[in-house]
């Protein structure tokens, strides 16, 4: 570590409360802000000066800043042990060789912070998360590089590997030090682009007009006014979970204090314990994903529709889809979406049989996986195995109960339908305020001990849930909802029918009122045929006719003269000529 680096930061604490530890690891956030425009104006043809620029700046960060020696031969071990393994073992088992490895390494570290317990400290244990993630994403990426391209799916011919990348870009890409310690996380694949500069290109006819600007040769665009959008929001999230943290902390839940208030007071204190929690982590990811769009990063295309630059690509958390999520999958896909993209793609979707959907034994592992990833504490475990269980009565709720509140085809809601959103909010974030809380808390006594104190509501809920849906229940709504749909489809069927014949008909009407049209002249009106010459053949006809049978007949016929002929042939038109 530099000589005095401390001073400034002691000083700093003395003021805010804060840690030394603390206060260095927002400084080297904000730091890599001017680094990371460093970053973007090395050449883009020197892209082993952009590796080498992003190895110093870390290291300084780890030996100079946190004098983390042992931190840096952590990363080394995992690092070189996940490029050996991924070089020379052969076979399906390569990835999960590689996943065993890292996480013991880390587990290791896990179990040193969990003795040491010093939660002001900044140790290796962060970024080593970080890099897990990228490392075991790694080695299935060279994995699948070494399959035929028919047997990937979209995501995998994407992020597939077919060659080992060189030691000074695998260097790069573990040390990138704007995600250094709190993420986001990324595959090696994206950071190929980005130091290539081929993520900047644009897609096959797409106009050179609509190509977003940069600066003289570059090919990175601008990102200064996204990047300080992220910053200034990441320290108002800082400011606001220093204020919240004050107010609501566990130190409140665990004390006496805490049963002096009613029961839904007690839960809406859970909830604020854990959105002060969340401020801080909305502030980090914020900070973090800032230096990463100022770098070029964070670069996601142009959208077709509105022509603006898109800088999506590493976000890492969606507070506002978090604080109004109405169900579980809203809630876990806009919190740590990095995680759980990595979460996903390489544990999720690689336990399942190919062929076959995902069930509760992959929810399972992945959440035991996660728990595992963040360490020990028995809160994680808590916390991640009831999630397991919350997903998937979730699951049964959404699709056997919210049906009844939408129409048959589940295109439109009913009136109905926002009685069930409001209820759905107030459960989903009641359930995860107490399903989070020991994540919060950690140990297993203070976790259990709050939950007491609330009276294990959502244990209670979950497991009274999981029964119902077990039961004879859930046939009885699939009966019901299959019943429904069978009368809103016959129903549909005589809408369709009644449509077609009032069609029908109007395709009659039509078609008789274009006869009509058509024998009138639309000249001469007044009743006249439209082929009078016809109509005299014909009334001519008919007379001579009647003389023939009458003649026949033995009567006599006198027509001698034309004015009798002409009013014979009147009296047969009706009219006169």
């Amino acid at each position: 570590m530099l000589p005095y680096i401390d001073i400034p930061f002691e000083y700093a604490g003395s003021l805010t409360g804060a840690s030394v530890d603390e206060l260095k690891l927002i400084f080297s956030f904000l730091l890599s802000y001017p680094l990371a425009g460093l970053l973007k104006r090395i050449p883009d043809a020197r892209p082993y000066q952009k590796n080498l620029f992003i190895i110093a700046v870390s290291l300084f960060y780890l030996v100079g800043l946190f004098d983390l020696w042992a931190g840096v031969r952590t990363i080394f071990i995992s690092s070189a042990g996940a490029y050996i393994i991924a070089k020379y073992v052969e076979g399906p088992f390569m990835p999960w060789i590689g996943f065993v490895f890292l996480m013991g390494h880390m587990s290791i570290n896990h179990i040193y912070r969990q003795f040491a317990n010093a939660p002001d400290k900044v140790d290796i244990t962060g970024a080593q998360m970080v890099l897990i993630m990228k490392l075991t994403g790694f080695c299935w990426n060279v994995y699948d590089g070494r399959l035929r391209q028919e047997d990937l799916a979209d995501f995998q011919k994407e992020r597939a590997l077919p060659q080992l990348p060189s030691v000074m870009d695998f260097a790069g890409y573990v040390l990138f030090f704007p995600s250094l310690f709190a993420g986001p996380s990324f595959d090696f694949v994206d950071y190929r682009r980005w130091i290539e500069t081929t993520m900047f290109e644009l897609p096959p006819g797409t106009d050179p007009k609509s190509a977003p600007r940069t600066r003289k040769q570059r090919k990175i665009p601008r990102s200064g006014t996204p990047a300080t959008m992220k910053a200034v929001i990441g320290l108002i999230w800082i400011f606001l979970f220093l204020k919240f943290s004050a107010w609501y902390n566990t130190d409140l839940v665990i004390g006496n204090d805490y049963m002096k208030y009613g029961f839904l007071r007690r839960i809406w204190i859970l909830e604020m314990l854990g959105f002060s929690t969340r401020m801080k982590y909305y502030g980090v990811w914020y900070l973090t994903e800032g230096a990463c769009i100022l770098t070029g990063l964070g670069y996601k295309g142009v959208d077709p529709k509105t022509g603006r630059v898109q800088w999506s690509r590493l976000e890492n958390v969606n507070p506002w889809g978090i604080e109004t999520a109405q169900n579980t999958r809203a809630y876990l896909e806009n919190w740590n979406k990095n995680t759980n993209n990595w979460l996903r793609n390489y544990m999720y979707l690689r336990v399942t049989p190919k062929g076959k959907k995902p069930g509760f034994r992959a929810s399972l592992a992945t959440f035991a996986t996660s728990a595992f990833w963040h360490g020990f504490y028995p809160g994680y475990y808590l916390s991640f195995v009831l999630a397991a269980f919350l997903q998937t009565v979730a699951k049964n709720f959404r699709r056997h109960v919210r049906p009844f509140f939408l129409t048959p085809d589940g295109q439109r809601p009913t009136k109905y339908k926002i009685y069930y959103d409001i209820l759905s909010y107030l459960m989903t974030q009641a359930a995860f305020c107490f399903t989070t809380a020991p994540f919060v808390l950690l140990t297993l006594s203070s976790s259990l001990l709050v939950w007491s104190r609330v009276y294990y509501y959502a244990v209670v809920g979950t497991a009274a849930s999981m029964a119902f849906f077990a039961s004879p229940a859930k046939p009885w709504l699939i009966k019901q909802l299959n019943a429904r749909n069978r009368v809103a489809k016959a129903e549909q069927q005589q809408r369709q029918q009644a449509q077609q014949q009032q069609q029908q008909q109007q395709q009659h009407q039509r078609q008789t009122l274009s006869r009509e049209s058509t024998m009138e002249d639309p000249i001469m009106g007044g009743g006249l045929p439209s082929d009078p010459g016809q109509e005299l053949d014909d009334a001519m006809r008919e007379i001579k006719e009647e003389v023939e049978a009458r003649r026949q007949r033995g009567a006599s016929v006198n027509m001698s003269t034309g004015h009798d002929i002409k009013a014979a042939v009147e009296d047969k038109l009706g009219r006169n000529l």
